[in-house]
């Protein structure tokens, strides 16, 4: 076990999470080959399942910079997202800008912990991405990040969740996986990898790092950007839905992501 990472990562996590947050806003972007296609990606990916839950208006509970806020309200939904810190929240509103969707979305500071209390609407459908639900380590916190959002769904509603395939991380259990590289970049090009430090804790928990390699005025800069996350198997998720008070309807592996539907009983 490398101690001195997990002493670092429990600083930033069980202190200050959003520090985490902070320090990947101006980053966010480089961990797609290109960010715009991404969310176009995203968008046409949900189409389907807005139209057949009927979605009208949608929770994102996971905005960070935007990515999934703008995907929805590209298919003409009403969108509220959760942006949990004020340098994610204005990133989020000038990626929506470059969409010319800034006025469609309606972008609020708050994270999972104080969900009800910023949030009184009634949704369609909330949305959690992006890996968010694991940075909740136990089954407390996560069946509660549930229980607030059962309570903003209305009956039937749907919820989608999406988080690293850990079923089939755990098989191999990876220390490195490459991302990819960004070879057009102003000051030149950046090499991205993730870096997977597996924790002896039960619940089973990771350190999740990843590093960003970058040329800048002729010098190799390198950021971490690390936090731990629940080692969350699709069978734990799907008893904490339930007892949330969801049943799920669909639940499937793309690449290194499940993505878990399920819907307000």
């Amino acid at each position: 076990m490398h101690t001195s990472l997990l002493s670092e990562a429990s600083l930033a996590l069980t202190a200050d999470l959003n520090a985490y947050y902070d320090a990947f806003a101006d980053h966010h972007h480089l961990l797609f080959r290109d960010w715009r296609a991404a969310v176009q990606r995203e968008s046409a990916a949900l189409r389907r399942l807005l139209r057949k839950h009927n979605v009208r208006n949608a929770l994102d509970g996971s905005a960070t910079v935007g990515l999934h806020a703008i995907a929805l309200a590209l298919n003409a939904v009403t969108v509220t997202a959760l942006c949990p810190t004020q340098l994610m929240l204005d990133r989020a509103h000038q990626n929506a800008a470059q969409f010319a969707l800034r006025e469609d979305i309606t972008f609020v500071r708050a994270d999972l912990p104080t969900l009800c209390e910023s949030i009184a609407d009634t949704f369609d459908l909330a949305v959690l991405k992006g890996g968010t639900l694991t940075h909740r380590l136990t089954d407390e916190a996560i069946y509660a990040a549930l229980s607030h959002l059962h309570a903003l769904i209305r009956p039937e509603g749907a919820l989608i969740i999406g988080l690293p395939a850990f079923d089939l991380l755990l098989e191999d259990r990876p220390r490195l996986v490459p991302r990819h590289v960004h070879d057009n970049l102003p000051d030149g090009r950046a090499i991205l990898f993730d870096v997977y430090d597996w924790q002896l804790t039960e619940p089973l928990s990771v350190l999740h790092s990843t590093y960003v390699v970058a040329e800048k005025d002729g010098a190799i800069i390198t950021t971490r950007f690390g936090a731990l996350q629940r080692a969350l198997r699709r069978t734990e998720l799907e008893n904490l839905l339930r007892a949330a008070g969801f049943k799920t309807l669909s639940a499937e592996v793309s690449g290194w992501e499940l993505q878990v539907i399920a819907q307000r009983a």
